[in-house]
């Protein structure tokens, strides 16, 4: 039995929440499911550029949770745009 997920602060909420490769009908393309954590952590640390251990106590985890949570992200989103699929943000 897995431990319960600890809560996470996410202080963004994005209006679009889907990507996609130009020119191609959504209904030919694969999906990559991106959790709206791993955007946050994106968020924080690649974007805002913050430290990952300011990001994770922002979003209220240790820092080694929000690397993982990191690659978990960077892994996703190469995997988008190196295999042309389509980025899905789920929130919740």
């Amino acid at each position: 039995m897995t431990r319960p997920l600890k809560p996470r602060r996410i202080f963004f909420d994005p209006n679009v929440t889907y990507f996609k490769p130009r020119a191609v009908p959504l209904s030919l393309l694969e999906e990559v499911d991106l959790d709206i954590d791993e955007l946050e952590a994106l968020r924080l640390c690649d974007f805002k550029n913050l430290e990952q251990i300011e990001a994770a106590k922002k979003m209220k985890v240790s820092q080694s949770t929000l690397q993982r949570i990191l690659t978990s992200a960077h892994k996703k989103v190469a995997e988008a745009l190196i295999e042309g699929k389509a980025i899905k943000i789920r929130k919740g």
